[in-house]
């Protein structure tokens, strides 16, 4: 273990990071973890367990380092908890806008519960590329989008959303949506939202009819796969909530912690013939075992398609769920995974090491 595979990221100085390690400073967090040569696990800065010599410290930038250079997660300090995980003192206000939706909130009045409007935006901006305000417009639309499909008038889903004017509704509804809103009845919407994960955040997509997305949020070319999700559905992407999403994410834990094998959430997998048929194969690759892309292509009935099978594995919007990942070369070498290698090799271990439970 004494050649690191470490990215070009500026890390702080060695001595400063250790020294934040003995002083347990919360501010290091999400800046740098620690690799402990002595006992081959990996902790955050703040974890409480006894403290490593300097000399038996080795610092990475993300998880993912310490992972590839063979560390294993501290089991107290969890240091592949959720990444993005709302703080402590968020959690209230976003619970409030999860239990309203329609409530309108400035920032005279997060300033008189006691909230930095700027710290509130900053985070926003970072974990959802739009300030608070945003979020909660995209979530008013995306409930009245439901209330105007199910029957509700336009005027009755505008001031039930807490728009004051129809035209201002209107006006915030296209520049949202794309179509006006006497056109919902006859449209599709996806409403998409971020699930933690211990590999970090995912973004989720369902409709009415169940899940259609499901990509790590760091996943190459993801506003492709958007793109191609709004033209395959002919639908519009909007942050919001759905009943599946509840369902996706106690499942999504369950599996991590080693209790599911199997998901039982509906799915929406529109593709091509061929395409259905590759991602049919992948849910027939028993849990904790792998298949070769040749084994894929030769049970499906052609095996010089193998190429085929590999852009109709990377066409999966729905990682884990349908498990892409269970996919490996022929000479057993982990290649091709959307989502990174680091994380095809932690799925593939987790499953290993849970299949006979």
């Amino acid at each position: 273990m004494e050649t690191s595979l470490q990215t070009q990221t500026l890390l702080p100085d060695k001595i400063i990071m250790y020294k934040a390690l003995v002083e347990k400073d919360s501010g290091f967090e999400g800046i740098f973890f620690v690799g402990v040569k002595s006992t081959g696990i990996f902790c955050r800065p703040t974890c409480t367990a006894r403290k490593p010599k300097q000399e038996n410290c080795e610092f990475f930038a993300s998880t993912k380092e310490a992972l590839l250079n063979g560390y294993r997660p501290c089991k107290k300090c969890s240091p592949m908890g959720h990444d993005g995980h709302a703080p402590d003192w968020l959690r209230p206000l976003l619970q409030q806008i999860e239990e309203q939706p329609d409530i309108r909130l400035k920032d005279s009045d997060l300033v008189r519960q006691g909230i930095d409007p700027n710290r509130v935006r900053r985070w926003f901006k970072k974990h959802h590329s739009m300030t608070f305000q945003a979020y909660q417009r995209t979530l008013r639309i995306s409930k009245a989008f439901g209330r105007i499909k199910h029957g509700d008038s336009v005027i009755e889903a505008a001031y039930e959303s807490g728009y004051e004017s129809l035209s201002g509704f209107t006006d915030s509804f296209k520049k949202m949506t794309g179509f006006s809103p006497n056109k919902s009845p006859h449209k599709r919407l996806i409403t998409f939202t971020r699930i933690l994960t211990p590999l970090g955040p995912m973004l989720a997509g369902a409709t009415e009819s169940g899940i259609c997305l499901l990509e790590f949020v760091d996943r190459r070319m993801l506003e492709t796969q958007l793109i191609r999700v709004k033209k395959i559905f002919d639908a519009e992407l909007l942050p919001g909530t759905n009943p599946h999403f509840a369902d996706l994410s106690t499942q999504l834990n369950e599996y991590f912690n080693g209790r599911r094998q199997e998901f039982s959430i509906p799915l929406l997998i529109d593709g091509t013939d061929f395409q259905q048929s590759v991602w049919k194969g992948l849910h027939q690759i028993p849990y904790g075992s792998t298949r070769s892309y040749k084994e894929q292509a030769t049970i499906l009935g052609n095996p010089r398609a193998v190429r085929a099978v590999a852009r109709a594995n990377g066409d999966n919007r729905i990682a884990i769920i349908i498990p892409c990942h269970r996919v490996i070369g022929s000479s057993g070498e982990l290649v091709g995974y959307g989502g990174g290698l680091w994380r095809k090799r932690y799925l593939l271990e987790l499953e290993h090491k849970h299949r006979n439970r």
